[in-house]
């Protein structure tokens, strides 16, 4: 599946399978997106590959560590690699095509705007879930960034 930037400059692929998406209702994605909330996927680098334009990319890091990648021509938010550097982080909105793909997990929805209304019936956590739970809900189970999800973990983390 391929996915590109507004102006068409920054381009890349991803291979399937395609994994489900999240999306963050935190102060930052809000301002990143212009939009409620900011909805992406976490891609295995295996899976991940630029196509053009590395040279357009532009980075924008707070002190905190929140990062946005961008195309320096028009502007959209790019992918980045994660600092787990397995992963890439990419925005939805960027692929051209429909995927299997939904919205599993909704981030940060204690922080979300008065106006947003979420629906559906992804997994909503307050704040941002440990990056394990979060990889085996976008992967529907398929090894995360540490090895396998036991089960085990997650019933204590519901409890």
């Amino acid at each position: 599946m391929n996915g590109k930037c507004l102006c068409g400059g920054v381009e890349f692929q991803l291979e399937e399978p395609i994994p489900n998406l999240y999306q963050c209702h935190c102060s930052l994605c809000r301002k990143l997106s212009g939009s409620a909330s900011d909805t992406a996927m976490f891609i295995s680098r295996d899976q991940f590959r630029w196509v053009r334009g590395l040279d357009r990319i532009s980075s924008f890091r707070t002190p905190t560590g929140y990062r946005s990648d961008f195309c320096s021509g028009c502007g959209s938010t790019v992918p980045h690699l994660m600092s787990n550097t397995t992963h890439f982080w990419a925005p939805a909105g960027l692929l051209e095509g429909d995927i299997d793909g939904k919205v599993v997990a909704h981030l940060c929805t204690e922080s979300k705007a008065s106006w947003d209304e979420i629906s559906g019936e992804a997994e909503c956590f307050n704040e941002m879930p440990e990056l394990e739970r979060l990889m085996h809900l976008l992967h529907g189970g398929e090894e995360t960034v540490d090895g396998e999800w036991e089960e085990s973990q997650a019933a204590s983390a519901e409890v």
